[in-house]
């Protein structure tokens, strides 16, 4: 059974279709990524997974329980762990006094385990929190009580570089555990690293689902020659190049075509360098949505 599944969910608010007719499926043990710039439908995707804001239609279902039935989603969240991108602490509580609470509603098995790893400020006012101890704090509360699912937004804005490194470490832990990671970010280069497979939304519509080695398979190879000579871009280009810089002896290039027929097509030029490499997400992601797309929520 999926720990997540979609099926034509829909949210509409007057003309405007926030979801329109999303289908998608995230298993069990599976870190899945969701992208998409600001106001593509991210957040309202989960606002309805949590049973925030009801479907216009379509439906959705959270370990099995259906988000239209009340009682079942409410009993399936105690086994879901939950990261806002705003956090809503009180904010005259300390961290201590804030994650107490949520213990004698949730439990806190792991509290401890993960205050070693992360280590928020516990005697201190949260209303002195830096925006890093804050989003450390919110990860304690979202993962104390060991839940089998966790939906993460942004969850490391505002961490420092070691604190990142040591939050993708744990969620690649939860994931081979058998947990079920679902986050939107709009850090490219993380979800790469991390993400087993990722969405990508627009104007409410999945533009993109896939594995993402294939993603970036399908994105070609980043292509950088260093000609003998000037380029003449007329014999040199072909239409498997798309996003070609030309400049003096040098072309750099996606390439979406075959290999071998990159190759042949090379070797009838005077070259002193050349080099091949696997394109990154934030590349692939702007053939989607442009240059100019953002890539917040």
């Amino acid at each position: 059974m999926s720990a997540i599944r979609i099926a034509d969910l829909t949210k509409r608010y007057g003309e405007i279709a926030a979801n329109d007719g999303i289908s998608f499926e995230v298993g069990r043990g599976e870190i899945f990524g969701y992208l998409g710039p600001n106001g593509a439908g991210k957040t309202t995707t989960i606002r309805l997974l949590l049973g925030l804001i009801k479907p216009t239609s379509g439906t959705a279902e959270l370990l099995g329980a259906d988000i239209r039935d009340r009682r079942a989603l409410t009993a399936a969240k105690a086994d879901l762990g939950y990261l806002p991108d705003t956090l809503g602490f009180e904010e005259r509580l300390t961290g201590r006094e804030a994650l107490d609470y949520f213990a004698r509603m949730r439990g806190d098995d792991r509290r401890d385990e993960l205050l070693d790893l992360f280590e928020p400020p516990l005697e201190k006012r949260i209303e002195t929190y830096s925006a890093g101890n804050r989003r450390m704090l919110g990860i304690v509360q979202a993962f104390m009580h060991d839940p089998a699912v966790a939906i993460l937004d942004e969850p490391t804005a505002g961490l420092d570089p070691l604190k990142q490194d040591r939050m993708h470490a744990f969620l690649e832990a939860e994931r081979d555990a058998g947990k079920t990671i679902f986050f939107s970010s709009h850090v490219l280069s993380e979800v790469q690293r991390v993400c087993d497979r990722v969405g990508i939304i627009r104007e409410g519509e999945l533009v993109a689902l896939e594995e993402i080695d294939d993603l970036l398979e399908r994105g070609g190879k980043e292509v950088r020659v260093q000609l003998a000579e000037p380029v003449d871009e007329a014999a040199f280009i072909t239409p498997e190049m798309i996003d070609v810089e030309a400049v003096d002896n040098t072309v750099r290039f996606t390439y979406t075509g075959e290999a071998a027929a990159l190759l042949a097509h090379l070797v009838r030029f005077e070259i002193d360098d050349v080099g091949i490499g696997d394109p990154q997400l934030d590349d692939i992601f702007k053939h989607y949505y442009g240059d100019d797309g953002a890539t917040e929520d």
